[in-house]
C-alpha cells in the first residue's frame, strides 16, 4: 500500500515544480497536483485544486525562471 502512496506523493511533487507556458497552464498544473495531494491526505480535493492552482501561479510569477 506504500508504493502507490509514494507515486502519488511523487507525481503532487513534480506537478507543483512544473510551470506552464501561460497563466491557464500555470493554474491546470497546480491544480491538479493539489487535487491529487489533498485526495493522498484524506482532504478536499477541490480546495486543494483551488490551492495548488494559486499557488502555483504565485510561484511562477514571482520566480525569474519561470514563464
Amino acid at each position: 500500500m506504500r508504493i502507490p502512496r509514494l507515486i502519488c506523493v511523487l507525481a503532487t511533487c513534480a506537478g507543483l515544480a512544473a510551470c506552464g507556458d501561460t497563466t491557464g497552464e500555470q493554474a491546470l498544473l497546480g491544480g491538479g497536483a493539489g487535487a491529487v495531494g489533498a485526495a493522498v491526505l484524506s482532504a478536499d480535493p477541490l480546495f486543494g485544486a483551488a490551492v495548488g492552482a494559486a499557488g502555483n501561479v504565485l510561484y511562477c510569477k514571482t520566480q525569474n525562471n519561470c514563464n
